[in-house]
């Protein structure tokens, strides 16, 4: 399993803050069953928001070949190109 990257920790880390802040004061409960509740639910929302972030593209696939049917530039290398080039 990757490691979670900074955004994805902020995104989570913030929408538990924000989350409970919000369940707490909507809900208006004062019990210390109903504030585990909500601090769970918060949680569980922030693991998934944290998990459903984009993870960054690898540097790698831009310089991956086209794939079959796609079309490369002239100056990349036709078999025209090479040959007149070489010889």
């Amino acid at each position: 399993m990757p490691r979670p990257t900074p955004a994805q920790i902020a995104y989570g880390s913030a929408t538990v803050v924000f989350s409970t802040l919000a369940m707490l004061l909507l809900s208006q409960t004062r019990s210390g069953a109903g504030v585990a509740v909500i601090a769970l639910a918060a949680l569980a929302l922030g693991l998934l928001v944290a998990h459903s972030a984009p993870l960054p593209r690898k540097a790698g696939r831009r310089a991956a070949a086209p794939a079959a049917g796609q079309r490369t530039p002239a100056h990349v290398g036709s078999a025209v190109g090479e040959h007149s080039l070489h010889g």
